[in-house]
């Protein structure tokens, strides 16, 4: 079905996302703090969506990998 390792990476990429944005986990960040004056919840999920975006643009960008167009 998913044929090369960049396929694997992108789907496990994929998965993580979504338990790190699933309930149990967004949890861990629902406390009465601050961070750097910006609640924490809202903080951390900016910070992990720039990560994840961050991620993803290294993992397609990567010098020396192929594209394939199916």
């Amino acid at each position: 079905m998913f044929k090369g390792l960049a396929a694997q990476r992108l789907l496990a990429l994929f998965v993580s996302g979504w338990l790190l944005f699933d309930f149990p986990l967004l949890g861990l960040w629902d406390r009465d703090a601050a961070l750097l004056g910006v609640p924490l919840f809202p903080a951390a999920l900016f910070i992990l969506w720039a990560l994840l975006i961050a991620v993803l643009a290294w993992q397609m960008e990567r010098p020396g990998q192929t594209h394939q167009d199916d």
